[in-house]
């Protein structure tokens, strides 16, 4: 018998027993959608973590200062001390000193109410340099940004996040109105395109003034020369470690510490941010997937008990082709190509629910779900092998029968 044949037959048993066949299928199909919308919600996460990670700026690394102590013993939190300054940036920025450290740009913030007429709003304001959009990774939606100018001069400008742009003069052009913080008119120069939310933190929601000007104008105080963050760009991501180790060496020559696990200052990388965030999303993506792999287990044993089934049924059919010259191997061939077809059904249907799965859910939970083409392909030959796995003892118990006590059984 031809394979053609066989697949013939094999279609015409499972047409003959649709009910039955359906139900089979159902077990796989259920485990595969499963498997694929487990997979898709693991890697969804994964790129939303990454792009928030990312929206923090490109090689990045983020100097903070350390804790403060204070006489009674009591100690603050980390980012809590004045350790870093201006000067620490400007020569973080000298190429000579370290080399691989593309931009910089130290960062001082403070909530402060911002007005527009009559109309108010809180927002973070951050006293930067013109270095800070790159270092970002940011783009104006209209305007300009902060210049080497307006830092020199303590210009009175300002750059607004989209959000408090439209908070302050609504759905009008911000770029040339005025805004008074702490009773300064400061004009605006440029908005910036939206980011969305990072580290907690909606990025759209800030307005961007010189550091000269945030010091002298809005700071003052004996916290002026210190800033709350150093914001350090890499050449490109694979200097990213030897950055991190020049602003390392550069700050404890700077402040005088000699030992390292004394330094009053923190320098986070985002490829340890990635890594970190990218171990937890695989751990429960292999979590979540082994669990759906349970279902396409029980799948498969229902496979095994149809095929058993079938081969009780079809005991007569099968002594009368042995009777006739059917080898063992056509026998346990055809059972085999039944069992398959069965598994490559129930596959191809479950990786259809699971992309309708995937295109409806993110609408009614708000969590994005990435489909993995190499996921798919491997949920359909998974299908396949369960099919043919679970499908092995029947067909070698079919092809086991001998002819006349098959003839007879009846």
């Amino acid at each position: 018998m031809s394979w053609l044949e066989t697949l013939r037959t094999s279609l015409e048993a499972i047409r003959s027993h649709r009910l039955r066949s359906g139900l089979t299928m159902l077990g796989i199909l259920i485990g595969i959608a499963a498997v694929i919308l487990t997979v898709g919600l693991g890697e969804g996460a994964q790129a939303q973590v990454t792009s928030a990670i990312n929206a923090l700026g490109t090689n990045l690394l983020v100097v903070t200062p350390g804790s403060t102590t204070g006489t009674n013993g009591v100690r603050g939190g980390a980012g809590s001390a004045t350790t870093l300054t201006v000067h620490d940036a400007n020569a973080l920025a000298v190429s000579g000193v370290a080399p691989d450290i593309a931009a910089v740009a130290p960062t001082t913030t403070r909530n402060t109410s911002l007005a527009a007429g009559a109309t108010t709003w809180t927002t973070s304001i951050v006293g930067t340099t013109p270095p800070w959009q790159s270092v970002r990774a940011r783009t104006l939606a209209e305007g300009r940004f902060l210049t080497d100018q307006d830092v020199a001069s303590e210009a009175a400008n300002v750059v607004l996040g989209p959000t408090t742009a439209e908070q302050l003069f609504g759905t009008a052009n911000a770029v040339g109105r005025t805004v008074t913080i702490n009773s300064i008119p400061f004009t605006v120069v440029g908005v910036l395109t939206s980011a969305g939310t990072s580290a907690a933190q909606n990025q759209d929601d800030q307005a961007i003034v010189p550091i000269s000007t945030a010091a002298d104008r809005l700071i003052g105080g004996s916290t002026r020369s210190s800033v709350q963050a150093i914001y350090l760009q890499a050449s490109t991501s694979d200097t990213l470690s030897a950055a991190y180790q020049e602003a390392n060496q550069e700050l404890l020559a700077l402040h005088h510490i000699t030992d390292s696990a004394s330094a009053d200052f923190t320098i986070a990388s985002q490829e340890s941010l990635l890594s970190t965030a990218s171990s937890v999303t695989q751990t429960l993506t292999l979590l979540l997937g082994g669990v759906a792999a349970i279902s396409l287990l029980v799948g498969g044993i229902g496979v095994m008990n149809i095929m058993l089934v079938s081969v009780t049924e079809r005991i007569r059919e099968i002594g009368l082709r042995k009777a006739v010259g059917a080898s063992p191997v056509v026998i346990r061939r055809q059972f085999m190509v039944e069992a398959s077809v069965l598994g490559l059904a129930g596959g191809l249907l479950g990786v259809l629910l699971g992309i309708i799965g995937a295109l409806i859910l993110p609408h009614l939970v708000g969590i994005q779900i990435a489909i993995s083409p190499s996921a798919t392909v491997i949920a359909i030959l998974t299908a396949i092998a369960i099919g043919l796995v679970f499908g092995v003892y029947p067909a070698s118990r079919a092809a086991r029968l001998a002819p006349i006590d098959a003839l007879r059984s009846e």
